[in-house]
């Protein structure tokens, strides 16, 4: 189906709405029944490479967060053998995939929307989302339901808006762009924080590439689960290669191997420039020169105006710095308020913090739910320990680690605006605050600018419009998702494309076609309708 314009026409695509989970409501008993499942236990997840299973026998428990001592499941982990059967597969199956008409790739991608928008798996995903990475029931459906099925559906429409840029042609001649998937394997790595992240393995396919996907150790069943969806909707054997285990072991065969064609990587900015510096180093082994995609860490801010409206500047650091326990790479951690407004902002943020319901978050009331894992969990109470040691506390911060990994949400305020609270990040909810003096407005642009390395997302709350574009003009480099008089979180598919730049990656928008683009190779072919007869040029005549 064609429209006037002469572009392929599409259903219209999200944002998807999340459901409501009210009292009694069918979503809330669906997911009830889904969690009750997944607590029986037993889970045994392989790796799954040309559609077989792979067990290994090296597994290791899959742990509830907030509650550390319940296992449900264990999950094999692979090892360099495994990852180059992974490579060898994809290759394979590159063969045929590539070469399928747009329609017949996007099917399975666009019915899996459908089955986890509208069937069982989203209460399926949801609740591993919620058991796995301990997320809150709101929170689990806007990561794992809505945005996945949004970047699903995004993709195809994007792909079918970059398959419309041609170039011009004239009489006597058609030219004509295609766009080739890349020559070998794309590796992607994916997050333990965000569910829809595997849309890192999703986007590359759609355009015909085929996938060698490691994700994080931490959520090895939402993979799972997520390549199950996939399957279930028709994706052949081959295209997308789950391999489960650590970065160490399973990094160095991917990312020196010749066919290596892109890395679509989203995790810790260390871990992104080891790899680039890895593919650096091997550069001329490669059949081609591997693309590198990836959107790492942040120490995102919010910037308080004098003129900030005092009770959205308040809620926006609470839900901002707390919601997922701070464990989203845009998540607020850094506030600079002018010292007229610090007073009642300070008593207030206190007010909403002391209500903050922390425990498991599949129970209605909780708000913030258990950090990932042990090693998290300690890094945070190290660095809480030394707040507390230097009287920073404002509210919050204590940890627990006796049934789960919790950390309170916290509150800090530092004198030092290079203080490593400002700085450096953490991952957790701590939001730590710098006081100005009000007519020091100026130099504080500066501060916010280039204190730190990162430039990923950050918001400024003010009413006066001068002030926002001061702002906005002094900022420009230091987020590459900027909001005004709204927290700094919370992208959503198609309307804030979401990354950054500096340190915090290389800004290539999930969702969007900037995206995709580097996923593909084009070629330019020129038929000649009315090919020459004669060699020489007019001019040549005497």
């Amino acid at each position: 189906m064609t429209t006037p314009a002469g572009r392929t026409a599409l259903f219209p695509v999200g944002p998807t709405a999340p459901l409501e989970f009210a009292p009694d409501s069918a979503e809330r008993k669906q997911t009830s029944t889904a969690l009750r499942e997944l607590r029986a236990g037993g889970l045994d997840v392989p790796n799954v490479i040309d559609g077989r299973e792979v067990r290994t026998g090296r597994t290791a428990p899959i742990v509830t967060p907030h509650e550390h001592a319940f296992s449900f499941g264990q999950v094999h982990h692979a090892g360099p053998a495994q990852m180059t059967s992974a490579i060898e597969a994809a290759g394979r199956a590159s063969v045929r995939w590539g070469k399928l008409p747009w329609e017949e790739r996007v099917a399975p991608f666009l019915r899996a929307a459908d089955l986890l928008q509208f069937g069982p798996w989203r209460a399926r995903l949801n609740a591993a989302t919620m058991l796995e990475l301990s997320k809150t029931t709101y929170q689990a459906d806007i990561d794992a339901a809505c945005e996945t099925v949004d970047f699903l559906r995004h993709n195809v429409r994007n792909m079918l808006d970059m398959y419309g840029v041609q170039p011009g042609s004239q009489p006597g001649a058609w030219n004509r762009l295609e766009y080739r998937p890349l020559e070998g394997f794309v590796l992607a790595v994916t997050p333990f924080n965000f569910t829809c992240m595997n849309n890192l393995a999703f986007a590359p396919a759609v355009l015909g590439n085929t996938v060698v996907w490691k994700p994080a150790e931490s959520a090895s069943l939402v993979a799972h689960l997520s390549l199950e969806l996939l399957r279930e909707a028709g994706l052949p054997d081959g295209v997308i290669n789950l391999v489960h285990g650590t970065g160490p072991e399973l990094g160095p065969t991917a990312l020196t191997h010749r066919d290596l064609a892109a890395v679509h990587f989203t995790g810790s900015t260390t871990a992104f420039q080891n790899i680039w510096r890895t593919v650096g180093e091997n550069v001329s082994g490669y059949r081609n020169y591997p693309r590198v995609i990836g959107e790492t860490g942040g120490k995102d801010f919010i910037l308080a105006h004098p003129t900030a409206d005092l009770e959205a500047l308040a809620v926006a650091c609470v839900r901002g710095a707390y919601e997922f326990q701070g464990q989203k790479c845009s998540a607020a951690s850094r506030l600079y308020v002018p010292r007229s407004l610090w007073p009642r902002l300070r008593e207030r943020l206190i007010t909403l913090t002391e209500t903050v319901v922390v425990g498991d978050p599949t129970e209605p009331r909780t708000f913030v739910g258990a950090v990932i894992n042990a090693r998290q969990h300690a890094k945070h109470a190290e660095a809480l320990a030394r707040a507390r040691a230097e009287d920073l506390v404002v509210v919050g911060g204590g940890t627990d680690d006796s049934i789960g990994w919790f950390v309170e949400p916290t509150i800090l305020e530092v004198d030092d605006p290079h203080s490593p609270f400002l700085t450096q990040e953490l991952f957790a909810p701590v939001l730590t605050t710098f006081v100005y003096d009000d007519a020091d407005w100026p130099k504080i642009l500066e501060l916010v600018d280039s204190s730190t390395a990162y430039g990923l997302t950050g918001a400024v709350f003010a009413e006066d419009r001068a002030a926002v574009e001061e702002a906005d003009a002094a900022l420009r480099y230091a987020a590459g998702n900027f909001y005004v008089n709204d927290k700094p979180t919370g992208s959503v598919v198609g309307q804030q494309p979401f990354g950054g730049a500096r340190v915090s990656g290389t800004n290539d928008k999930a969702g969007t076609v900037w995206n995709l683009i580097r996923f593909v190779s084009p070629r330019t072919t020129k038929e000649n309708h009315l090919p020459a007869t004669d060699y020489r040029y007019p001019h040549l005549d005497s």
